[in-house]
């Protein structure tokens, strides 16, 4: 790529990262990455992500423009697509700046791509007149797409598996899920205890934020700001993790004195949240099964003063001492409750590998349960809302779900009663199921 400096630094961003995705990177560490490079301000780095994300998140209902656009959408190129879908994307979801700016500023970012001139100049004027034709009549287009159950894939760009399977499990509640799939994720910290107290993370804040009621070490922020390049973060005394992930160890209770399982522990989020809740008394032992991702773990346990006892290994198989107090499964899944927070996951899972995750899932579930003593107690939870993962791992391995839902009715699920299920959208965080299992 050449360089303009009339290009705003946010969407030669983007398109840095949309290239990368193309060659299989994943979308979050990808602007992690850039971002951090370019050393952006907190306003401009939030500025960049909406429009990355959005051009990933949004990628069918923008092709289906594009391709709507054009007489042969097979002969676009790669690159000049992607800076088109960065342009429509502006153009229809993004009020930044006037629409005739927006398609000055992709006109000038497709011709930083590598070419002949007379190639440069035959790009930016397919650039030139495809945006043109969707800053006129886009709008009236998606407006198509409003009621028709048909396209539904379409309209919220979702690949249509997805979209069958949440509307066989939510029901009425699908469409509301899909819609806050495109929206910006829920920015929020969990504070650590074991590092000091909350007014000490409260007080270096940049930005505005405010409690959840149900979870104390929760704050919820108001605006950007990256954490990972903050002293919060390097200190241990503060973590991004959204409410909805803190749910699992909050409901597990952990207590000083017991023997506590992770059994699928890594990155670690709700291993040190663990720690923190039984004031780094409870003996924590998280089994990983990749020795890279174990070090990381016992990395961040080390940051963040939680100890944790780490094994690497299956956690179907590999050798335990049963008679856990309690014990944590949150297995792998499709991941559909965060596809805000990781807009490439919609187009990264296929419908093939689901048979494998519910065999995986069950047999990481019957696995705990096995562990547990009697009177102990399993919570299990995902971060999906396919009810295959769901409340179908409990009905296979025959497990009741006690009620949790009237100690937080507000996440009460929707059709097995005592479990809860947090939905985008309507509850301001990602989508998790949580159930607890007493023995």
């Amino acid at each position: 790529m050449t360089t303009d400096s009339r290009i705003s630094p946010e969407r030669l961003i983007a398109l840095r990262v949309l290239r990368r995705v193309a060659d299989g990177a994943y979308a979050d560490r990808a602007f992690a990455a850039e971002a951090r490079k370019a050393d952006l301000d907190p306003r401009a780095r939030s500025a960049a992500m909406r429009l990355t994300y959005g051009a990933v998140q949004r990628r069918r209902t923008l092709d289906w423009l594009i391709d709507g656009a054009v007489e042969r959408p097979a002969a676009i190129e790669p690159d000049v697509r992607e800076v088109l879908r960065l342009g429509a994307y502006e153009l229809l979801w993004s009020d930044r700046v006037p629409d005739a700016a927006a398609v000055d500023q992709t006109v000038r970012l497709v011709r930083t791509l590598h070419g002949v001139p007379r190639r440069r100049t035959a790009r930016a004027g397919l650039v030139n007149a495809v945006l043109r034709r969707i800053a006129d009549g886009g709008r009236a287009q998606l407006a198509t797409l409003d009621g028709d159950a048909a396209r539904l894939g379409i309209r919220h760009s979702l690949p249509d598996w997805i979209v069958d399977g949440l509307v066989a499990s939510l029901g009425p509640l699908a469409e509301g899920v899909m819609a806050a799939s495109n929206e910006p994720a829920e920015s929020a910290l969990r504070w650590n205890p074991l590092k000091g107290p909350r007014d000490d993370v409260t007080r270096e804040l940049p930005v505005a934020w405010h409690d959840d009621p149900d979870i104390p070490e929760a704050i919820v922020l108001d605006g950007p700001f990256g954490i990972e390049d903050s002293p919060l973060w390097a200190d241990g005394r503060a973590m991004s993790q959204s409410r909805a992930s803190m749910i699992p160890a909050r409901v597990l209770d952990p207590r000083p004195g017991e023997r506590v399982l992770d059994l699928c522990a890594a990155p670690g989020a709700k291993s040190t949240h663990l720690a923190a809740l039984s004031q780094d008394g409870a003996e924590i032992v998280c089994v990983e099964l990749y020795e890279a991702r174990a070090r990381a773990l016992r990395a961040l346990g080390e940051r963040m003063g939680a100890r944790l006892d780490v094994r690497v290994g299956d956690g179907r198989t590999i050798p335990l001492e049963g008679g856990f107090d309690a014990v944590l499964v949150d297995p792998p899944c499709t991941g559909l409750g965060v596809l805000s927070a990781r807009p490439d996951v919609r187009w990264r899972r296929r419908p093939e590998a689901l048979a494998e995750l519910l065999v995986l899932q069950r047999d990481l579930l019957g696995r705990a349960l096995e562990l547990t003593r009697p009177g102990g107690r399993v919570v299990y939870s995902t971060c999906t809302l396919f009810a295959e993962e769901n409340e179908g791992a409990l009905e296979a391995v025959g497990a009741v779900a006690a009620d949790l839902a009237t100690q937080y009715p507000r996440w009460a699920h929707p059709r097995l009663p005592g479990a809860l299920l947090t939905l985008p959208g309507r509850d301001s965080t990602d989508g998790f199921f949580v159930a607890r299992i007493d023995r």
